[in-house]
């Protein structure tokens, strides 16, 4: 009866050693406290994104007055040049999450707003713990109707939602959660074994 019950417990702690290690995305308020609006300074988007480090799997999430500003995803052309062509999140709680490395664009959907520096650049970094090759398998993007400009190509979800009753936070790294979750793996395979 007690080997039955270890088994169980040691199962269920294996099963939680890998729930772990899949909660290590984290989710960004953008503007923190003060959401996705004119910034009090000209940098103060870019900055913040400078001092964060966002991963494959990490979202961002646009807080924003509903019918008074909105989100796009753009490539560099339009964030340089603010041109807020095409399709705008609108429903005052926008989530964009990563799924690949490099570069994300994103503006105010008011011309006037993003030309007060309401725009933001994020770079995502690669996936070291991935083994993979670089090759995507994502086909192209339909061509966009005469006069209108593409959005970028598919590397991020789009998920106007609710928000969620709260956001999840990982305190440790990827890194060491795996090694945390392998050790657990190796003392309960033991375990097992000597039992």
């Amino acid at each position: 009866m007690a080997n039955k019950v270890l088994h169980h417990v040691l199962g269920l702690f294996c099963y939680v050693l890998l729930i772990m290690q899949k909660g290590s995305a984290r989710e960004f308020k953008v503007g923190g406290s003060k959401g996705w609006a004119i910034p009090d300074n000209s940098t103060s988007y870019n900055q913040w994104a400078e001092s964060n480090r966002f991963q494959i799997g990490d979202s961002l999430l646009f807080v924003y007055p509903s019918g008074q500003d909105s989100v796009l995803h753009v490539n560099r052309d339009a964030y340089t040049n603010c041109t807020t062509q095409g399709e705008k999140y609108t429903d005052g709680h926008t989530v964009f999450t990563f799924n690949q490395s490099g570069p994300f664009y994103f503006i105010s959907g008011n011309k006037e707003n993003c030309l007060k520096n309401e725009k933001l650049v994020t770079v995502v970094l690669a996936d070291r713990s991935s083994r993979t090759s670089n090759a995507t398998t994502v086909s192209p993007p339909s061509p966009a109707p005469a006069g209108m400009q593409s959005p970028p190509a598919g590397p991020v979800d789009i998920n106007p939602t609710p928000p969620p009753e709260s956001p999840r936070k990982a305190g440790a790294s990827t890194i060491s959660m795996s090694f945390i979750g392998s050790m657990g793996a190796f003392v309960a395979s033991s375990l097992i074994l000597v039992l």
